[in-house]
Order: structure tokens, then sequence, then C-alpha cells
């Protein structure tokens, strides 16, 4: 069985964005070589997320409306956790959003439905972030 492991890494320009990594991973993928098996991605930070969903720009103003609505960045002192930071949304929407997706390797492709792409969701960002890929098989 062969083990593929590398970081994407990510500068954001604001707080929060939504990145298609899908074309990253696919290049993990060829550089792997694995035709059968698994992949797994994830943030590597926790007030981050990967996840998969439609690349479309109406669904990602969806997004923001509702983790906004959930977890609205402000006012900074409704948190507990905003004594040190200001980012204890971002936190909460990370855990909305979910932290990894794991998806399946078939004929040395991911087996994505037809409008399905894997997205790194930024909350807290202006910073360097990372996304880590595995990839185990044959």
């Amino acid at each position: 069985m062969k083990s593929y492991r590398k970081e994407l890494w990510f500068n954001t320009s604001s707080r929060r964005e939504l990145i298609n990594i899908t074309p990253g991973v696919e290049e993990c993928l060829r550089e792997s070589g694995v035709k059968e098996g698994l992949l797994l991605c994830n943030a590597m930070h926790i007030t981050a997320s990967v996840f998969i969903n439609d690349d479309e720009p109406g669904l990602h103003r969806d997004f923001e409306r509702f983790l906004e609505k959930l977890a609205p960045e402000k006012p900074y002192d409704q948190y507990d956790h905003n004594g040190y930071e200001d980012n204890a949304d971002a936190h909460l929407k990370r855990t909305i959003m979910g932290r990894e997706v794991v998806v399946a390797v078939t004929g040395g492709n991911l087996d994505l439905g037809p409008w399905e792409q894997i997205f790194y969701g930024e909350f807290d960002g202006k910073r360097r972030k990372r996304v880590l890929v595995k990839i185990i098989g044959e």
C-alpha cells in the first residue's frame, strides 16, 4: 500500500474566505500515484474548515449569511473566549462546517459527484494557513 502526505498553504486576504482547493488536491492525487484508495483532506487550524459543496457564488454568499446568523462576529464581547482574541465566532463556524473530508479514489480520480468540489473555509484569516492531504491506497 502507498502512503502520501502533503501540506497545501494559503494566504487569505480577508477574515473569511472560501477557496476551491479541488485542483490542488487533484494534483496531490496525481503526485501520489494512488489509483484506488482514500484521500483525507483536513484543515490544520482550529478556525478553518474543509468541506465539499457546489462552487456557486450565490451559495457562497448564502453560507456567509447562514454562518453569520448562527455565530456573528460582532459584538466581540458576546463571547467568553474573546478575552484574549476576537475569533470565537471563527471557532464556532469551523465546528458547523466541519474539519475534514474523506473522498474515495477510483481509477486515479477523486470519486466526487457531478457538482462536488472541495473547499477550504477560512473564518479567521489574513495570515498563513494550511491543509493536510493524506492519501493511502494502491
